[in-house]
């Protein structure tokens, strides 16, 4: 069983605690367990498909980077993310990541789970969860809120902790829903 870390610790709030609360600890459980499930592992392990789907934990990580990074600039502030996200095609990540060594792919995540979670400090500090976010996506120039895409990035990584979870558990036979917690 691999060794708690700051990325697999888990803050939960009080049982009563507020909407905003409630969503940023929904996003971090997320986060924590994608960092448990994903984590300690050597570039073999993370690069292995597994059949019928070419997905890898490592092309897992490099995905749940770009959706951070997006979040951050793009869909918080509609600013370009940075490079290489920026000119990066769609889908990219998924092969990409296998040039990565399993260091530069968990510090890439964590950096850029630290901007988005600056991001959203921000935004929230100035319009909350109603506010709009920084790009439109109809016709008639509508955005979501921050609370629409807080809820997508979770959304976003409950799907890839599923994939996680089975993956791990095909690589080493790691199991559970929570990662091990400080008593």
């Amino acid at each position: 069983m691999r060794a708690m870390t700051d990325d697999t610790v888990i803050n939960e709030p009080s049982l009563t605690a507020g909407e905003v609360e409630m969503l940023l600890f929904a996003l971090d459980r997320s986060r924590a367990t994608f960092a448990w499930k994903t984590g300690g592992l050597d570039a073999g392990a993370l690069n292995r498909p597994h059949p019928p789907s070419t997905m890898t934990l490592a092309g897992l990580i490099k995905h749940l980077t770009r959706v951070e990074e997006e979040t951050a600039a793009w869909r918080l502030f509609g600013e370009r993310p940075a490079p290489p996200w920026d000119t990066a095609e769609h889908g990219w990540e998924w092969e990409a990541a296998a040039a990565d060594t399993p260091d530069e792919l968990y510090t890439r995540w964590r950096e850029a789970v630290a901007r988005t979670r600056a991001a959203v400090a921000e935004v929230l500090a100035d319009g909350g969860l109603d506010r709009p976010a920084g790009f439109t996506v109809t016709e008639d120039g509508r955005s979501p809120n921050v609370r629409r895409i807080l809820v997508d990035v979770h959304d976003e990584y409950a799907r890839h902790v599923g994939h996680a979870d089975l993956f791990r558990e095909a690589i080493d036979g790691l199991v559970g829903e929570d990662p091990p917690q400080p008593d």
